[in-house]
Order: structure tokens, then sequence, then C-alpha cells
């Protein structure tokens, strides 16, 4: 497989890696979700919740309160973030205003039933909480034999815990919350699969104690724009990565590296 520059236009897409404190006192745990084996893409994979940016999207942000202050992607992205997340999982994340469990899963059946994420925000009397959604990478492979995205990564925290989760059985078979360490060893074990994406992430994300400490190295890291690419390394081809973009792991044998 080789970079090229002969691909279809990219798909603006949003992924969010929301955190809750662990009820243990260990590493925060993450909301993952398993993917139906039917997508064509990435289908039976373990990742975070999100999925394309759309034309609903980008008209809310263009209007919405805060979002002036952001560039027009991003302030879409986020957007995306906080619908992908309620529709995926009926959590919410990223507003101001009073959550309950109760409010949530209104909120989620409104939008399965066809009501735009501005909609409901404005029925709630809930605002999008920008700064809540903090910046953590911008993933846009350059391949010719996997759909294209361009997908911004976002951080997220739910604190002690998490309302009712309910799973998309449409796109997703399951949900659960891992730390970091725990989904690596679970992908290491075959009882979930990653793709390479994934599998950085939670490798990077797993370096920190809790969500302050990845949101203050998200903060402090410059994003990169990552478009892995294959390069030999002892004869061996390797899937990589920008060795100096905040992760520790930058690369992986093709052989094993899964890509959607």
């Amino acid at each position: 497989m080789e970079l090229s520059e002969d691909v279809p236009p990219a798909r603006p897409a949003a992924t969010v890696v929301v955190f809750r404190r662990n009820a243990d006192g260990g590493p925060p745990e993450l909301l993952l979700l398993e993917r139906s084996g039917t997508m064509a893409f990435a289908g039976g994979a373990t990742v975070f919740p999100g999925g394309a940016v759309d034309k609903a999207d980008r008209e809310f942000a263009s209007r919405a309160p805060g979002a002036a202050a952001l560039d027009p992607d991003d302030a879409a992205a986020r957007v995306a973030a906080v619908r992908e997340t309620l529709e995926e999982s009926g959590l919410i994340i990223g507003v101001k205003g009073t959550v309950t469990a109760d409010r949530a899963i209104a909120a989620r059946q409104r939008l399965l039933a066809g009501d735009s994420l501005g909609m409901i925000l404005a029925a709630e009397g809930w605002s999008i909480d920008w700064d809540s959604l903090v910046p953590f990478a911008r993933w846009w492979p350059r391949h010719r034999e996997i759909r294209v995205y361009d997908t911004r990564f976002y951080l997220a925290d739910v604190g002690t815990g998490a309302l009712d989760l309910v799973v998309d059985a449409t796109e997703n078979r399951h949900l659960f919350w891992a730390t970091a360490r725990a989904a690596l060893d679970f992908a290491d074990s075959g009882r979930i699969k990653v793709i390479f994406p994934t599998r950085r992430n939670l490798e990077r994300l797993a370096q920190w104690p809790d969500f302050n400490a990845a949101r203050a190295h998200a903060l402090a890291t410059p994003i990169r724009t990552i478009s892995p690419w294959m390069e030999q390394r002892q004869g061996v081809p390797w899937l990589v990565i920008p060795a100096d973009a905040g992760y520790p792991v930058d690369g992986e044998p093709l052989e094993s590296a899964a890509r959607g």
C-alpha cells in the first residue's frame, strides 16, 4: 500500500474520546463502541464515538453562539462530535445546561426521529460548550483502497460517571468503558479489533493518569494532520506516522496494522 495523491476527496469527520473517572481510583475509563461487522468502514472494529460531519452540523455551527471564535471546519466538527455521541450512545457531552438521564433519552429519540441537533438544543435550553471539547488530533489517511475521512479527534470528560447508554444497533453492537491500557490488552488478546489510528491513540492516551493530564498534553501539543505512510524498517514494511506528533509509538509492521 502506498500513499497516493489520486484519492477521492476526504469527507470531514469527528471523533470524541469520552473520559469518565474510574470508580476504583485507577486511570480514567474511555467510552468505546464495537462497530457492526456489516459496516463498510471499520466493520467489527472497536472505535471511539464519531462520524461524518454533515450539512446540518455546518449550518448550525455557522450561527451558534461562540462558534465565530473557531475555525468553521473545527466548529462544525465539534457539533458533529456532540451529535454522533448522542446518536451512537445516548450520552450528552459538550453542552451547557442541565442534563438528566430522562432528558438525554428523549433527546436521542428526537435525533433518531429526524430532528436536528440545533432543534434539540434549543428545545432543551442547552448550548454547545465549545471549550469542553478539547482538540487532540487530526488523521487523514491518503490511501486508495480505503474510504477517505479527514477526522478531527476531541477529548471530553463526563466526570464521576455516565448517564444511561444505549447502543445504536444500526451501526454498533456493543458499548463499554475501559481504560486505554485495558483496551490495548483486549486487542492484543484478540478480544477486540482496533484499527491503526485507534491503536496509536490508545497508546497515547494510556500515558496519562487522568483527564486533566490528557487535556494539558493535548493543549500543549501542536496538532499535525497525520497521513500514515509505508516505509521499510530492517527489510520489513511498516505503516508509520511522524515521530514528533505526540505519539509514543510511531508505527507497526504493515502485516499487523488493521486499516479498516
